[in-house]
């Protein structure tokens, strides 16, 4: 009989949402190829019964709820979790918002692992009682859970207040290595292939968005630039006061293309910019982030602990709105950009290739299978 694999935690596959859709759609299948038998979760809106579908051999069982919302997918995790401890196999859940849920395998005996992502609860767009709910979920899950994955030290660190060190793995977020992207795709934003700057994030204060731009538009305005900022992500600036601050800020040379989930699009708009700009000021890996390296880019970043780590020597970092003035200006400098492009790009081969993530996690599971 194979070996049995269920994920959890995520909408569902093929990728459209995030991070660790994409892991657990690559994952699913380097996991197939290894000769497992891999069951997926996937939410569904609406009223039906519980069906199962096949993609590319990947076993998907779509459970569904009332609506897509916060309430609609905690709902979705609890169904998952209550049909998952009737099912064989290791569980690798993705994120712990809705670890408390944990304690199902734990009546059952099932073998869990949780990635435990970011420190979800210190971000600012969540009210007090939804930062408790997460604390709370985070502190469960570092208990309920068999083993811990961490996608980066300083997570490790954390979560050690929480658990013994013995009990988490550091493992990181994986990336394609992009070596080449169809510039033409690049023609309907009338844009050039190195003649850009690109930033992609949720349009949130602790991903820096209204400094980056304002920066920028500051920048472009004095120094008479021909030379676009490019940021991706869905702005309401209707609902939000943020967004709205964000889009008032901008000058001419910003351009807001909305969020955008075709790959290869994406690919392209990412591969042929000439820096990629991350101002996130809280969480471990960014899979954004990882994929700007894989792609080549040369980066500009906010200089916190966790950005430090992931890029290395080759970022180019900024703390505050004098040192982020500073670093767009060095954007103009060809060769600055190709020499730290350079060395970003050694570091994810060195450390975020997906045959490495994936044979780490595989290993982790394999000694939970046997446990």
């Amino acid at each position: 009989m194979p070996n049995k694999l269920l994920i959890l935690g995520i909408r569902g596959i093929p990728a459209c949402h995030g991070g660790f859709e994409t892991f657990a759609e690559s994952f699913a299948l380097f996991m197939q190829r290894q000769g497992w038998e891999v069951t997926v979760y996937c939410q569904e809106v609406g009223h039906a019964p519980v069906y199962t579908s096949d993609w590319k051999g990947i076993r998907r069982i779509h459970l569904f709820v009332k609506e897509d919302s916060a309430q609609g997918t905690v709902l979705f995790d609890y169904k998952s979790v209550r049909h998952a401890t009737t099912q064989e196999g290791v569980v690798l859940t993705l994120g712990y918002n809705t670890a408390l849920f944990s304690i199902f395998y734990r009546l059952c005996g099932k073998r869990n692992i949780i990635n435990m992502d970011g420190v979800e609860w210190r971000r600012d767009k969540w009210c007090f009682y939804q930062r408790v709910w997460l604390y709370c979920n985070e502190w469960l899950g570092a208990r309920l859970a068999n083993h811990l994955i961490a996608d980066h030290p300083e997570i490790k660190k954390h979560l050690q207040r929480h658990t013994r060190a013995k009990k988490i793995t550091v493992i990181p977020y994986a990336a394609e290595n992009i070596t080449h992207a169809e510039v033409s795709l690049l023609e309907p934003f009338g844009l050039t292939s190195n003649g850009y700057g690109i930033v992609i994030a949720r349009p949130e204060p602790e991903n820096s968005i209204l400094d980056i731009v304002m920066a920028f538009s500051k920048l472009s305005s004095k120094q008479a630039l021909d030379f676009k900022l490019v940021v991706l992500g869905k702005f309401e600036a209707e609902k939000n006061t943020y967004h709205r601050q964000v889009l008032e800020a901008a000058s001419d040379n910003v351009l807001f293309v909305g969020a955008i989930y075709q790959s290869n699009i994406v690919q392209a708009l990412r591969y042929h910019a000439r820096v990629y700009i991350h101002g996130h000021t809280v969480g471990g890996t960014n899979p954004s982030l990882i994929e700007s390296m894989g792609a080549g880019n040369a980066i500009v970043a906010h200089g916190n602990a966790f950005n430090r780590w992931v890029i290395g020597e080759g970022g180019i970092y900024f703390e505050d709105e004098a040192s982020l003035d500073r670093a767009l200006l060095k954007c103009m400098d060809d060769d600055l950009l190709v020499s730290h492009s350079k060395v970003v790009k050694q570091r994810y081969l060195a450390t975020f290739r997906f045959d490495m993530i994936h044979h780490a996690y595989l290993k982790q599971i394999e000694r939970e299978s046997k446990a």
